[in-house]
Parts: C-alpha cells; sequence; structure tokens
C-alpha cells in the first residue's frame, strides 16, 4: 500500500508540474498586463520600467523558471491589481469555497441517495419513473440558470431566503442546492445502477430467504456494497463542485474564489490566476489520492491487485 500511495502522489507531482507550465504559457495568450496597470498616456519608457519590475521584459521560458523556482518556496507572485501576494489573497477566500463545496456536496448526498436507493428497489414503477426525470432534469439544466430561477422565487417572490452573503446558515442553502443539483442528478443514476447489481447478487437472495425484513437488506446489506463504486466518482465531484462554484460565486455573490478568479482573468492578473488553477488542482489531486486509498481499503481486491 505504501508503494501504491508513493506511486499515486509522483504522478499527482507530475500532473501538478504539467498544469502549471499549461496555465503558465496560456495565459500569456491573452494580452499583455501592462495594458491594463498603465493608463492610456503612458510612455513607452513606461512599459520598459514597469515590465522590468514585474519581470515581464524577460523571454518566457525564463519566466516559467522563475515562478517554478519561487512557487516551490511558496512564493507565487504578487497580485498585479490588488499588489498583495496571490498566494494570500486565495488563502482568504479558499475556506468560502470549500464550505459551499461541502455543503453542495451534503445536499447532494441526502437528496441523490434516497432516490437513487427507492429507485433500484421499486424498479419500473411511478417512483422509478419520477426518479429518471429527475436525473434528465438535473443534467440538462446549467446551474448558474438554476441558480438563477431559486434566486427570483425564494428571495424575490416569496422572501425567505437570502440571495446573497455568508453571515448565516440560511446563506448557504440556495447556492448549495444550485451547485449540488447537477451532483444529485449524476450521483443518483450511479447508486440505482450499482443498487440493481447488488439486488440480484446470490447473498442479497440468500439473506431474503433467511426472513431478513426488506429494510435491512436494502439499507444494511445492499447500500453498503452498493456504494463502494460510486465513491471513486467522489474525485469528479469534488472538481466539478470547486470549478462549478467559480459560476455559482458570482451569480449568489459568494465571498470566494469564484469572483476572485473572475476578476483576475479581466484584469489579466497573471500570478492569481496561475495560484488559483494550481490551488484547484493540488485540491483534486489530494482529493483523488484519498478516494483511491479508501477505495483500496474498503474493497480488498483493489489491494491484492496493487
Amino acid at each position: 500500500m505504501q508503494r501504491y500511495i508513493a506511486r499515486r502522489a509522483l504522478q499527482g507531482l507530475v500532473a501538478l508540474l504539467a498544469i502549471s507550465a499549461i496555465v503558465f504559457f496560456l495565459a500569456r495568450l491573452s494580452g499583455n498586463p501592462l495594458d491594463m496597470m498603465l493608463p492610456d498616456e503612458a510612455t513607452p519608457e513606461d512599459f520598459v520600467r514597469v515590465a522590468k519590475q514585474w519581470g515581464l521584459d524577460r523571454p518566457l521560458p525564463l519566466q516559467y523558471l522563475a515562478f517554478l523556482t519561487n512557487a516551490l518556496q511558496g512564493d507565487f507572485g504578487r497580485s498585479i491589481r490588488l499588489r498583495r501576494p496571490a498566494l494570500e489573497l486565495v488563502l482568504e477566500r479558499f475556506p468560502a469555497t470549500l464550505q459551499l463545496a461541502g455543503a453542495a456536496m451534503i445536499v447532494s448526498l441526502v437528496i441523490a441517495v434516497p432516490i437513487g436507493v427507492l429507485s433500484a428497489v421499486h424498479r419500473d414503477t411511478p417512483l422509478d419513473y419520477l426518479g429518471k426525470v429527475i436525473a434528465l432534469v438535473g443534467q440538462s439544466m446549467p446551474s448558474f440558470w438554476l441558480g438563477i430561477v431559486l434566486i427570483w422565487v425564494f428571495a424575490v417572490i416569496l422572501g425567505w431566503l437570502p440571495s446573497s452573503g455568508r453571515s448565516g446558515p440560511q446563506h448557504y442553502i440556495l447556492p448549495a442546492i444550485a451547485l449540488g443539483w447537477y451532483q444529485v442528478a449524476a450521483l443518483m443514476r450511479l447508486i440505482r445502477s450499482s443498487m440493481l447489481d447488488v439486488l440480484d447478487s446470490e447473498y442479497v437472495k440468500l439473506a431474503r430467504a433467511k426472513g431478513v425484513s426488506p429494510p435491512v437488506v436494502v439499507w444494511k446489506h445492499c447500500l453498503r456494497n452498493a456504494a463502494i463504486p460510486p465513491l471513486t466518482y467522489f474525485g469528479v465531484i469534488a472538481a466539478v463542485l470547486l470549478t462549478g462554484s467559480v459560476v455559482i460565486e458570482t451569480v449568489f455573490s459568494w465571498p470566494g474564489i469564484g469572483l476572485l478568479a473572475i476578476d483576475a482573468v479581466r484584469y489579466r492578473d497573471f500570478p492569481l490566476v496561475q495560484t488559483i488553477v494550481l490551488l484547484f488542482a493540488a485540491t483534486f489531486i489530494v482529493v483523488n489520492l484519498v478516494v483511491d486509498v479508501l477505495y483500496a481499503y474498503i474493497d480488498p481486491r483493489i489491494r491484492y491487485q496493487n
């Protein structure tokens, strides 16, 4: 297991290095940040002076090597627009994004697990068809559009919930539903499919033959084994929730990384864009590593293969 973890961690570091290079060079395609930093009446001498001050006068490969060297020491550069360390700005906003993603994950599990299980138990019934409709609607509805509808109904018309802010638990409800609804559909379909496979297994038939009550068979024996395949999907869920939070945070004015990322792209704030992307990538890699290790511990077949 230690060798497996070490190999996966090494793969994650290589992926992070590749992502840093891709983001660094792609960010430069958006234009010269000096155009956003200097006024229209700036002279060529001003451009030369500021470019030298920010290290933008060197060739791109040398700029990347300097960025990589500094990043390994914890220095991701200073924000061009805000004039503060980029990592400090991102870490200030990251807890809010993680809290929103965690709330969306809870919403997804609370809704998807019962519906997925009941759809599998009551296969080809109106309840199953209702679950399929929910999955179809959830996967075809853009999250930002759902967020706008939720604000219009529950904040504007009914006045039950706030449309922005982060000062209380009630502020989490609408953005968490808007962010997690797509994952509800995906998880529900995975759980339903996995439950159908488990319900047809021999040990379930044996438990029923021994007179074990149906709720115990379903919720204790079947769900425990049916939850193993969807566990591998949690890495994808983490990535979708983190990246999707950029849009949802903008819709709900959530004080997370989303608004910071949009402003960084708009003002060509290269250090800030690179820091945000690398933090998201590192989080995704760590979550996937944890999921792989948990999966190996839960399913002995994975341990034997590795």
